[in-house]
């Protein structure tokens, strides 16, 4: 029997699929990690999403650990490093929640510009406010998408339907059939009204976005993150919000979370910043993808 233990929840029909291999024995609970690392010497298999840590004493101790499978896309909740050293494999699913990301990033973008959750804040507490909620149209605008890989991608086309003008910067790519303008990271903060991003946390695009990137940016820029917390510098996001250089943010992730320690707190009370609580993924459709991907890899990579 080969041992899988699902820390994270999947889908119903992901467990379902799991299930249907009589040669696996699978269990299913989100341990805490100290009860983790007690199971972890007979699982052959380990599932997780984003909130468990697989850390490298998780590995450690997983002396039968053959696999580590994300569903998901972001791998930076595993130390991939210890991994590749204990010749274990690490499997993602990259491209199965990418429409759900780009609707979210789409749906923050509206809502900085068209003040979404104010005005229905506003209304909720007796406020008639439409005199201070003049936006502005998406339409004829740049956007710009650092990072252009399945998400990125999803985005564009979606942009390009609201009629903006479409601007990428991504050092893996250098063409594309999308009506989209490959540019240096320069150029895009330089051209772009709304920048977002859209890559994983690396120590390449460590607060990629900076005092020094927003400086390069136009007045009144809107800055959008939905892909990994430190990819933005928050305490410079915050000063250009402040100081009016940045025109508004909607951040999904952030680089401390759940967000509550006071620079995080004072960068959610500003009037200018909408957010939600790293839900890009979070739909029904998203998890089903994400789940069924998932356990498809795990059976090929075991030949089940």
């Amino acid at each position: 029997m080969i041992r899988i233990h699902v820390n994270d929840t999947l889908s119903e029909r992901a467990m379902e699929l799991l299930r249907s291999k009589s040669i696996l024995n699978v269990s299913s609970e989100h341990l805490p990690k100290g009860k983790l690392l007690e199971i972890m010497p007979e699982v052959n298999v380990l599932v997780v999403r984003s909130a468990t840590k697989v850390t490298a004493d998780i590995i450690e101790a997983g002396r039968k650990l053959k696999i580590i499978a994300r569903a998901g896309v972001g791998l930076d909740n595993i130390d991939v490093k210890k991994a590749r050293e204990k010749g274990i494999k690490v499997l993602n699913t990259p491209g199965a929640s990418a429409v759900s990301v780009a609707e979210l990033t789409l749906g923050l973008i509206l809502n900085c510009v068209r003040h979404i959750a104010r005005g229905t804040m506003d209304l909720k507490e007796g406020k008639w406010t439409k005199k201070d909620l003049k936006g502005n149209e998406i339409f004829g605008k740049t956007l710009g998408i650092i990072g252009f890989g399945n998400i990125g991608k999803e985005v564009a086309k979606r942009a390009l339907c609201f009629g903006m003008k479409v601007l990428a910067y991504d050092p893996y790519v250098n063409r594309t059939d999308l009506q989209v303008e490959i540019v240096d990271l320069d150029t895009l903060l330089r051209e772009s009204d709304i920048v977002t991003l859209h890559v994983p946390l690396t120590e390449e695009t460590k607060h990629i976005i900076n005092e020094e990137s927003i400086s390069k940016m136009k007045d009144g820029v809107v800055v959008i993150n939905v892909s990994r917390g430190g990819v933005v510098d928050e305490k410079a996001l915050y000063n250009g919000l402040v100081n009016g250089k940045i025109k508004a943010a909607g951040f999904d992730v952030f680089e401390v979370e759940p967000p509550f320690d006071d620079l995080r707190k004072k960068l959610l009370s500003l009037p200018n910043v909408v957010a939600t609580p790293h839900v890009g993924a979070s739909t029904v459709e998203g998890q089903e993808r994400v789940g069924i991907e998932i356990v498809k890899k795990i059976f090929e990579e075991l030949g089940v």
